[in-house]
């Protein structure tokens, strides 16, 4: 079976140890945003903001949040050519959602008699709103779509890339509490080019044989 996106797939790994000399171009780095944007999420809400850390001062606040936990993951804070911070609002409101629906309609997607019919649609994320207006639970699951469509992104443009749910998320929204503005940031992301020292870049990929994980009825 040959295909661009299973060739995709197949390169991508968890990358281990990162080269410092190399750094993802200011060209690459405008496509991820954009693809960042671009990320599907329910009913087009986008409850996310993506921080990339590039300059030596924030990844070494980065670094510094490595002080008791998942020491293992701190090399990537200096050594990865970026970090992206993944974050998402916890209390996602009506208004929120509404200033969408503005840019909808501002994008023509939307026409403005329509637009009390479309912000009816957060009822279903109301479904998942406590009374206190809290919906973290919601937006961090549209947040790891997001997640997910930025590996394969890296993959096209073969940039190798480490998924960092080991931090220590307390110290990063403390260090990074200005940029967040009140949003939570339960996982990271490093990116950049591997070094020769990387064991993981000369294993074989080994997933599940495909009967035990795809059924069809």
């Amino acid at each position: 079976m040959n295909s661009p996106i299973l060739d995709d797939l197949n390169w991508r790994y968890t990358t281990k140890s990162y080269d410092p000399n190399k750094t993802i171009s200011t060209e690459n780095i405008a496509i991820i945003s954009e693809a960042l944007r671009l990320s599907a999420s329910s009913i087009n809400s986008q409850p996310w903001r993506f921080i990339i850390l590039e300059s030596d001062d924030a990844k070494q606040r980065f670094s510094n949040t490595f002080e008791t936990k998942f020491l293992a993951n701190k090399p990537h804070a200096t050594n990865a050519s970026h970090i992206i911070l993944f974050t998402h609002n916890p209390h996602y409101s009506i208004e929120d959602f509404e200033a969408v629906i503005d840019k909808n309609i501002l994008d023509g997607r939307i026409k403005p008699e329509k637009k009390d019919d479309a912000v009816s649609k957060f009822s279903f994320a109301d479904l998942y709103t406590e009374p206190s207006g809290y919906n973290a639970n919601w937006t961090k699951a549209q947040l790891y779509l997001a997640f997910g469509n930025i590996l394969h992104v890296l993959a096209r443009l073969k940039i190798d890339s480490t998924p960092l749910e080991g931090i220590d998320v307390k110290r990063v929204e403390k260090e990074f509490s200005q940029e967040l503005n009140g949003f939570s940031c339960p996982v990271a992301l490093a990116i950049g080019y591997h070094d020769e020292s990387d064991f993981n870049a000369r294993l074989p990929k080994s997933r599940m044989p495909l009967e035990t994980v795809v059924h069809k009825i």
